[in-house]
């Protein structure tokens, strides 16, 4: 999200969080500050293999809520931001990937599981989340990965003890960080039935 009008108008469907992504290589990069920011939905800000310090200025400076960790973040990384919330993502295709989840059971608190693809995120695609019947983790998880409009059904029905939320991105896009705000007003109320 960077559009001040867009944000202001997707935080009114009554969203939970909010992503801005930091990674220089995306086409959603945030380079400067929208002259809006959520006020009630929680901000989240996405790195990929950043340096701890820069982190730290950025969730200070946008008044993050969560960092969202979407690289090759170690757990000896994420202790060293301990008293910020955390959510580490992993990329996802077989129920081999969810091993990788355990040594950072006690430093984050959410998971992120995104579609194992060609980028670290955005790839657009969903990956078999019946794999996820092999997660037995305490720590809960937000569900990612090409997520679209169609989809609202097959969330209603999908279930998982430590399932937290969805993560609603580019296929709900008109442009990289701009949402489609009446496609994602739809595909909540079809959600919500």
């Amino acid at each position: 999200m960077r559009d001040a009008e867009n944000i202001r108008e997707v935080e009114a469907l009554g969203i939970d969080l909010m992503g801005f992504i930091f990674w220089p290589k995306s086409s959603r990069y945030v380079s400067t500050l929208p002259s809006y920011l959520p006020e009630k939905a929680k901000r989240i800000g996405v790195f990929v293999d950043e340096e701890i310090e820069v982190v730290k200025k950025i969730a200070q400076e946008y008044a993050l809520h969560y960092i969202q960790l979407h690289g090759n973040e170690t757990p000896d990384y994420c202790a060293l931001l301990k008293g910020h919330k955390l959510i580490k993502a992993f990329n996802i295709a077989t129920a081999d990937d969810l091993v990788k989840t355990k040594p950072y059971e006690t430093l984050v608190d959410y998971f992120l599981f995104d579609t194992k693809g060609k980028s670290v995120g955005g790839n657009g695609t969903k990956f078999d989340w019946s794999v996820l019947a092999d997660y037995h983790g305490t720590t809960p998880f937000i569900l990612s990965g090409g997520i679209g409009p169609d989809d609202a059904a097959d969330i209603r029905h999908f279930r998982h003890p430590q399932l937290a939320g969805i993560d609603l991105n580019s296929r709900f896009e008109i442009d990289p960080g701009l949402k489609n705000v009446d496609t994602l007003k739809l595909f909540l109320s079809e959600l919500n039935r």
